[in-house]
């Protein structure tokens, strides 16, 4: 429960010091000026020719809220309930790969700080560093792995099983990387961290993957990382598989069609993460937030749902809570932090998101995040979704 009227939360941001980049936007700019164009675009962009990009915010523009006033706000409960525990956010951070090319302390840093704000982190496959050191260097922050399925299946195997034992609390299986996006900003920049070795970490601390590889040398490790990072086989026998192997709760991530939500659930699925990866896999595809009512009214409440891709404020978490979604995973912006000033940047920024939202939600008359679900959204063409 937070007291809103302990300080003017926008005050406490005007100070003699520095400013920190406080919107999106401007978090955009100052890294953009700091880092080297290979991964700025990297992170910044896009695939194709970015329209799932921009369909991700223009979904989030589509609605206006409808406020109610005269109600007691001066208390407001931001706590969210995941998998048996209670969070003070509905944020999360969403697994980006390969931190280290922004940071020289990558995961670790950022896994610090999401312990730090008691955030549930979620791990990347394709990290910097091992799941073991993340785990090692946060271990009372709660973690989950992000997976990507190999093509040598016994290798997703192991990393499963990995997790499980280092303590990470939940499997997210990526279900839309089957093969890579068309990504033309890497091309134009001739960028590929991967090549570069940003993705080391999980893959040569595996025991399976490394003894696929000829040699231990770093070209055998690319080339290895290639062959298996991709899967164009992948279905739902292997994601039943996969439950019949690990104990942790598995989440899909990618889903966007309600059918897809409907037989993740019959097949015993635990969670539904709706993302288009950021805009970064099949361009010309829907809004994440504009897919995520329909998979919210197929769900009905069984299992939690977490909106990710192109939440860039405290405003578009609001909109998605209120739209149905349990949780809202932060991308991009966390990294930018990270790029700017390690740990600090990232807590920075997801303290600077919270808070808007927590601003937000008193605004709009509403004193919980389930509340949320009540107030009237309206979108531009001037019906009410609710």
């Amino acid at each position: 429960m937070t007291n809103t009227t302990d300080g003017d939360l926008l005050l406490k941001n005007i100070t003699a010091q520095a400013p920190f980049p406080i919107c999106f936007a401007d978090l955009e700019k100052t890294v953009a000026e700091k880092i080297a164009a290979g991964p700025f675009g990297y992170i910044r962009s896009g695939a194709g020719g970015e329209q799932t990009l921009h369909n991700n915010r223009a979904a989030f523009k589509k609605y206006s809220i409808v406020p109610r006033f005269l109600n007691d706000v001066s208390n407001v409960d931001t706590s969210i309930h995941l998998f048996g525990k209670t969070y003070p956010t509905p944020l999360l951070f969403a697994p980006v790969g390969m931190n280290g090319m922004v940071h020289d302390e990558g995961e670790l840093a950022v896994v610090r700080a999401a312990q730090h704000l008691n955030i549930p982190y979620i791990q990347s496959t394709v990290s910097t560093y091992a799941l073991e050191e993340v785990a090692e260097a946060a271990p009372t922050a709660t973690k989950w792995f992000q997976l990507y399925w190999s093509t040598n299946e016994a290798i997703a195997y192991s990393m499963a099983a990995r997790a499980e034992a280092a303590g990470f609390e939940a499997i997210v299986l990526t279900i839309d990387t089957v093969m890579l996006g068309w990504r033309e900003e890497d091309v134009r920049n001739q960028f590929s961290p991967l090549k570069l070795g940003y993705a080391k970490g999980n893959y040569m601390n595996d025991p399976v993957f490394t003894a696929s590889l000829p040699d231990d040398s770093f070209e055998s490790y690319v080339q290895g990382v290639l062959q298996n990072v991709f899967h164009p086989t992948l279905n739902w026998e292997h994601v039943r598989e996969l439950k019949r192997r690990t104990n942790l709760p598995i989440l899909l991530k990618g889903i966007l069609h309600a059918e897809d939500a409907r037989l993740a659930i019959d097949n015993g699925i635990d969670g539904i993460i709706v993302s288009n990866h950021g805009g970064r896999q099949l361009d010309g595809v829907i809004g994440s937030l504009d897919a995520l009512p329909a998979i919210v009214e197929t769900v009905n409440g069984q299992i939690p749902i977490i909106l990710d891709s192109g939440v860039y404020r405290g405003m578009d978490a609001l909109k998605a809570l209120a739209l149905g979604a349990d949780a809202v995973a932060i991308g991009r912006p966390f990294v930018y932090g990270l790029a700017l000033n390690g740990q600090q940047g990232v807590e920075k920024v997801m303290t600077n998101l919270y808070d808007e939202l927590k601003v937000s939600i008193a605004l709009a008359g509403v004193t919980s995040v389930k509340g949320l679900r009540n107030i009237t959204l309206v979108k531009i063409d001037g019906t009410e979704d609710k």
